[in-house]
């Protein structure tokens, strides 16, 4: 047998061996444990994603609004840069009764991530899905159980210390409906200008919960949303540091309306 003949004879013979993946340019991620973080102001009820060969990877089990740290599924491959991840969620405070039917609202993302190294070994080998308010889904590779981007509960707990009676009125019994309320604003608030700093977030829901649902039309407010983008923190800084009559201004609503500019991202 000539020599080109036999080298051809070899690398065939070492491809039906090893499968396709020994000549294919798309990674593969095994032994992935999964693990979603839940931005939207509703529950996540379940995600699965799915690569373009097949391979399913899934995750959920009724995460509330903010939530997804330490909750783990496992264990999973999965191949290539092109996933569609397939989700559902629903809003508590939709439901008649506790007896209703959940209404789910089921959606569905395509994801890309380029080709990625991958840190850690079973058990710490992990992909996170962060799910945002207006339904994009990323992926990131961690190996901890932590890494949530934008803390609702944070976000609730400065609010509640600070204003019990109005962010609280519920009481102890009210406190998940009171919650959900503080989490639907706060999702707002990344909506419009991509608000993720939990001190940003706490003026945000402030402002619109207990002075004016409007006060981000105020010429002042908007110059501060534009000189504030990327910038973690100071959105809260200037709002805190507003002249007293300016706050008179928003609270009255006793000024010109702009239109909210978008997004602070």
């Amino acid at each position: 047998m000539k020599k080109a003949g036999l080298v051809s004879l070899c690398l065939a013979l070492l491809v039906s061996l090893a499968g396709c993946d020994a000549i294919s340019s798309e990674p593969t991620y095994d032994g992935l444990s999964v693990e979603g973080f839940n931005y939207t102001p509703y529950n996540l009820s379940r995600f699965v994603v799915t690569d373009k060969y097949g391979n399913r990877a899934s995750g959920g089990g009724d995460l509330p609004p903010g939530s997804g740290e330490g909750r783990l599924s496992c264990c999973y491959s999965l191949k290539g840069t092109e996933f569609t991840v397939d989700w559902r969620v629903y809003d508590v405070d939709e439901g008649e009764s506790v007896y209703a039917p959940i209404k789910y609202i089921e959606k569905k993302t395509e994801v890309h991530l380029p080709p990625t190294e991958v840190k850690g070994g079973p058990g710490t080998r992990i992909l996170g899905l962060h799910f945002y308010p207006d339904d994009h889904v990323e992926f990131e590779f961690r190996t901890d159980l932590g890494g949530s981007r934008i803390d609702f509960s944070e976000v609730n707990y400065r609010l509640k210390k600070k204003y019990p009676s109005q962010i609280n009125p519920g009481g102890e019994e009210g406190r998940w409906t009171d919650f959900r309320r503080v989490a639907k604003i706060a999702a707002e608030g990344w909506m419009k200008y991509h608000l993720a700093d939990s001190e940003d977030l706490e003026q945000y829901v402030y402002y619109t919960l207990l002075v004016n649902k409007d006060f981000d039309q105020h010429p002042v407010v908007q110059k501060i949303i534009s000189s504030t983008k990327g910038m973690p923190g100071e959105f809260a800084r200037e709002l805190k540091a507003l002249p007293e009559a300016t706050r008179s201004e928003i609270k009255a609503g006793k000024f010109e309306h702009v239109k909210a500019e978008a997004s602070n991202g």
